[in-house]
């Protein structure tokens, strides 16, 4: 058995900045939707969407659940409630000092 790694926020982050996939996203808020519905929302081939989907899902930003024949995938909110304040930890952590610093560069 594989462990898959965490999405770290620069994967989440990679996943949003497509265009398609931020459609998706912005289509999946408003609810789970079958791919066949995203297709049409979209108008793109199923290859297509089903490939961004599963960025989205390696990512961790949505999830996916087959009902018969069709794929129905639904928006993970906590996600990216959280990916903000990950982002800022990242760009801001705890141990940067508040003050100017002594040994500039320039």
């Amino acid at each position: 058995m594989t462990t898959l790694a965490v999405p770290t926020v620069l994967d989440q982050l990679k996943a949003l900045s497509h265009e398609i996939r931020y459609d998706l996203v912005r289509h999946l808020a408003r609810g789970e939707r079958c791919v066949c519905d995203l297709e049409t929302a979209l108008a793109l081939p199923q290859s297509k969407v089903s490939y961004h989907l599963g960025i989205l899902r390696e990512a961790g930003l949505v999830s996916s659940e087959q009902r018969g024949k069709n794929m129905y995938y639904t928006l993970k909110t906590q996600p990216l409630f959280l990916l903000g304040g990950g982002l800022l930890a990242e760009l801001f952590p705890d141990d940067l000092p508040l003050t100017h610093q002594m040994k500039s560069v320039c």
